[in-house]
């Protein structure tokens, strides 16, 4: 029987995961509530609030995937560091 210290792949929910999940769902979640801004005010230059909202959020989902990605890795080192260097003092 092994112990549950030594499962390598075991999930684990960390703060850090809950903010990478937001970071990833939060575009959907805006894109798929379409009552939220399906209406044309408040246009902004001309360009009714349907369209730019859609539009805003391109730019904005690549920052937040880009965001998501980097604490992914910070992550990732972490943990790796945790495992290789944990019990070798």
């Amino acid at each position: 029987m092994s112990d549950a210290s030594d499962v390598t792949g075991a999930a684990v929910v960390t703060p850090l995961r809950v903010v990478i999940a937001v970071c990833l769902i939060a575009p959907f979640v805006a894109m798929l509530w379409v009552g939220s801004y399906s209406k044309p005010d408040p246009a902004f230059i001309g360009i009714p609030f349907f369209y730019w909202y859609q539009m805003l959020w391109v730019p904005a989902s690549t920052v937040l995937t880009v965001i998501a990605y980097q604490l992914w890795r910070r992550d990732q080192r972490a943990r790796r560091a945790a495992r290789d260097g944990g019990g070798s003092r």
